[in-house]
């Protein structure tokens, strides 16, 4: 039987956060699985898994807690995704996902009950909840505001050393900074062709001598994230012994390596659980028959083939990764129908500013569910009852500004695989 004839216990439908996370736990309680989705925000991620940072949004208030951070939105927004869940279970679900990430050579570190501050790519500081371990020294050295370098390499776009250190220089005076030529390479650079370059011992060297003389009085150096692609740690440590001082990863703007980096982990890590992947292919219809069967569409149009599945999970964001539409009467779910919380009006969906500290009223649009994770319709009844939601795709949240997106993910994934399994709260 090939994979088209297959019926599968469940189809995910993304293949973002929300969706490698839903495969891997369905696919990690023995359900046969099969995943259809593009690109998602995984791709352009910068390798961080957020929780809770920032409430209230308006007021730009960082949390050191993100367990304080989530009691504080429930209070406040009762229908936020967290408000479903309970603690407990996001927990278990964080430390799931991390497990398999180690599990996989891609490592995370993390302190259990607060968040820790990192540098971002435009030499801010950030709070996030697990940090690649290959970023974890840099946690260091911003803490004990260390003397530390930062590498930049000339033709290297969306990492800007100077802009660091201009950015932290009053607070951490013994920053500093120094751009040099990559190795074996000229003209633009891209991350992904440097993170395969320096696998090679050979060119860790000649790097590492290039910034010998100036890395003397430091005892951290920061590159961007392109130290390896399949075995980051790897190349941090070689460089540690070349240069024998601490070295650390920021990611770079988007497109990063660190986004591929987790792509690869579970292109590697699902294959052996038995998931079947439809790589790059969309739905462009469902189907559900009397007794409950999904059959879906999946493809390009003019060359699409069905697939059927049992069960359902509706993991595809929102406008960046298709799952919601933008027409001119409002947005709208395009695979099944879902209605969309919204604004009334279209007029109302962004304030005048760009950058209001309130935020746009159309990024806390979404679908809702039920404490099960099904898709409710406009009556507030289950659409089908073989059918969950994970991720951005809810409504009532603005993970970007709030800094949840990739727990809330996580977590809302976690627990449409407990319902399909029968798991009672």
């Amino acid at each position: 039987m090939n994979r088209y004839d297959t019926i599968y216990d469940v189809m995910v439908i993304g293949s973002g956060f929300a969706g490698m996370a839903a495969t891997l736990f369905a696919a990690e309680r023995g359900l046969k699985v099969a995943q259809t989705g593009a690109t998602g925000g995984i791709d352009f991620s910068t390798g961080f898994l957020d929780l809770m940072a920032v409430h209230p949004v308006a007021e730009g208030r960082y949390w050191d807690s993100p367990w304080d951070a989530i009691d504080a939105v429930i209070a406040d927004h009762p229908a936020h995704p967290y408000a479903r869940l309970g603690k407990d279970r996001i927990r278990t679900a964080m430390n799931d996902f991390t497990e398999f990430l180690r599990s996989q050579k891609l490592e995370y570190m993390g302190h259990e009950d607060r968040n820790t501050p990192i540098l971002s790519p435009a030499g801010t500081v950030k709070r996030t909840y697990r940090i690649p371990r290959t970023a974890w020294k840099g946690t260091e050295a911003l803490r004990d505001k260390a003397p530390t370098l930062i590498v930049d390499f000339n033709g290297l776009k969306g990492f800007s050393g100077r802009q660091i250190v201009e950015m932290q220089q009053t607070a951490w005076p013994r920053l500093k900074t120094v751009r040099v030529d990559f190795p074996g390479s000229f003209g633009e650079l891209y991350p992904e062709h440097m993170a395969w370059t320096l696998s090679s011992p050979e060119r860790c060297r000649e790097l590492a001598d290039s910034i010998a003389e100036q890395a003397k009085d430091v005892e951290y150096i920061g590159f961007p994230a392109v130290l390896g692609l399949n075995d980051p740690v790897r190349t941090v440590t070689l460089l540690e012994e070349l240069t024998g001082k601490h070295v650390f990863e920021i990611p770079t703007l988007p497109p990063s390596i660190t986004g591929p980096r987790l792509r690869a982990t579970f292109d590697r890590g699902l294959a052996p659980r038995g998931v079947c992947t439809f790589s790059q292919k969309l739905v462009l219809e469902a189907r559900r028959d009397k007794d409950g069967l999904f059959t879906f569409l999946i493809g390009v149009p003019g060359d699409a083939r069905p697939v059927k599945a049992r069960n359902a999970i509706l993991a595809t964001g929102r406008f960046f990764g298709k799952g919601l539409r933008a027409e001119r009467n409002g947005v709208v779910e395009p695979i099944f129908g879902i209605p969309v919380t919204q604004p009334a009006e279209r007029t109302a969906w962004h304030h005048q500013h760009f950058f209001d500290r309130h935020g746009h009223a159309i990024n806390m649009s979404g679908i809702e569910v039920d404490d099960s994770q099904h898709p409710l319709d406009a009556q507030g009844k289950v659409v089908h009852d073989n059918l969950y939601a994970a991720g951005a795709i809810q409504g009532h949240h603005d993970w970007m500004r709030m800094k949840c997106g990739a727990g809330l993910a996580i977590a809302t994934a976690y627990r449409a695989v407990e319902s399909i399994c029968g798991t009672t709260p």
